[in-house]
């Protein structure tokens, strides 16, 4: 027993060390940095052009660069809080997922938007980019949330970024879809692929710990501080990589409006699919966001404030919806068990965007976008596609992303059903006990020490 207990708790360090060698020494022979960073080319390029510092692209994207990681590490990990028991498990896996699939992502993304010379060169935007990668993985976090170990969760992390960075790269450099915000990278993929995951983990027996599974007062109030800070930081989200100027400026102020219009109707329809006309704290953690996901495609587009509005609208009624009716629906018939409802803050409004955006593609015009339409659509003002082609590639775009999260969620899903991966019993699920010293929770040691003495023993650090 003892040598049995060793084994699982070597599990989560071997990993870690192992991979961040691995990342550490491809990093060594792989990456430098680019012409913006590397202090020979600026000053090369300052002493010849007689420019300003304020010239390097830092100074544009590096505020956007704060903002979205603010929603990586805070928004998406608080807003995972709210199961009462595994608040140290949201924020902190969270905090480890992030951290490694950032780096990992870099590389992925690198290997397909184009190598200099044998390196992959990185800046402000490679950071952002490999956050939004990150975005993707701790969306279908989400999914899989207080069933999985740290170690089944970092090995889904190593197939979930080489999956995103293929379909990211299908879409945007062959497909050549616009996709500003990810609705469909980020949030569809992301959604679905754990979505699918989930169904391949399914436990018939999670009822054991279904106590476990729901939120209490101050729970909630530090998953609303998620919600907050998401909120607040999406415009950067979905502007972040959009051409300087009035694009960047557009898809702010679209998603601005989106995020203001889906609010008001998430909390209408609360209050609506209520008996007692009460409002749901889930509905409004939640669905109140699904703006910022539904408006990410059509962002940059000239959607008008009224369209973003009226897409921000139906986001939050639908996700809103999603949670009070299809979820049980879901986990009852389908066998998908959605901690998080990541498919009613996610893949649906993410479905939602992407059909948004080939709508507003298709019908683009001269008349509209003037001279800009070689920033939104460079396609349609060189006459390679015409608008009803754009908008046929960006449907198509969405069908691929469908297929690669459902047919990859499926692969490692099984992969993460291996014995050795240390997945926690149906018992002990949603329990920050099996991994962390937990402070002053003497109810939870004991109930974990009954379970160990029995015929489960627990996962550790597995």
């Amino acid at each position: 027993m003892a040598v049995h207990e060793t084994s699982m708790r070597l599990k989560l360090p071997i990993v870690c060390i192992i991979l961040e060698v691995i990342l550490i020494i491809l990093f060594a022979v792989l990456v430098t940095y680019d012409d913006d960073t590397d202090a020979r080319k600026w000053h090369k390029e300052l002493k010849a052009n007689r420019t300003t510092n304020y010239e390097n692209d830092f100074y544009y994207r590096y505020p956007s660069f704060q903002d979205v990681h603010v929603m990586i590490f805070i928004g998406f990990g608080f807003l995972m809080t709210f199961l009462q028991r595994y608040g140290f498990s949201s924020v902190g896996f969270n905090f480890l997922i992030a951290a490694f699939s950032l780096q990992w992502a870099t590389l992925m993304q690198g290997f397909l938007h184009g190598m200099h010379h044998g390196k992959i060169h990185i800046g402000v935007e490679s950071m952002i980019n490999a956050d939004f990668c990150t975005g993707s993985v701790l969306i279908s976090f989400g999914a899989v949330l207080g069933k999985t170990s740290p170690v089944q969760l970092l090995i889904m992390a190593v197939f979930e970024v080489t999956l995103f960075a293929i379909n990211e790269f299908i879409i945007l450099s062959v497909l050549e879809a616009k996709d500003a915000g990810g609705s469909m990278t980020i949030h569809t993929f992301g959604a679905y692929f754990g979505l699918v995951v989930a169904r391949v983990l399914y436990r018939p027996q999670l009822h054991k710990s279904k106590h476990k599974n729901g939120s209490v007062y101050h729970s909630d109030l530090f998953a609303m501080i998620g919600t907050i800070f998401l909120w607040m930081f999406w415009p950067s989200f979905n502007s972040a990589v959009t051409e300087h100027g009035d694009d960047q400026h557009r898809t702010a102020m679209n998603t601005y409006y989106s995020l203001a219009s889906c609010t008001l109707a998430t909390f209408g329809i609360s209050a609506l699919v209520n008996n007692e006309g009460k409002l749901d704290m889930v509905h409004i953690q939640n669905a109140a966001l699904a703006g910022g996901v539904a408006v990410g495609t059509a962002g940059e587009m000239m959607l008008t404030p009224f369209g973003s509005m009226i897409v921000g609208f139906l986001a939050g009624t639908i996700s809103t919806l999603g949670f009070k009716f299809l979820t049980p629906i879901l986990e009852e018939k389908l066998r998908i068990q959605d901690t998080c409802g990541v498919h009613n803050l996610h893949g649906m409004p993410g479905i939602l965007g992407a059909i948004v955006g080939a709508i507003t593609a298709s019908v683009a015009s001269t008349n509209v976008y003037g001279d800009g339409m070689k920033d939104v659509f460079p396609n349609i003002a060189e006459g390679t596609f015409t608008p009803s082609g754009q908008g046929v590639r960006q449907a198509i775009s969405l069908a691929v992303t469908l297929g690669f999260a459902g047919v990859g969620g499926v692969i490692v899903g099984f992969i993460l059903k291996l014995p050795c991966l240390g997945s926690p019993p149906d018992t002990i699920c949603f329990e920050d006990n099996i991994y962390w010293e937990v402070p002053g929770d003497e109810e939870s040691h004991q109930e974990l020490a009954q379970v160990q003495q029995g015929d489960v023993v627990s996962p550790l650090n597995g």
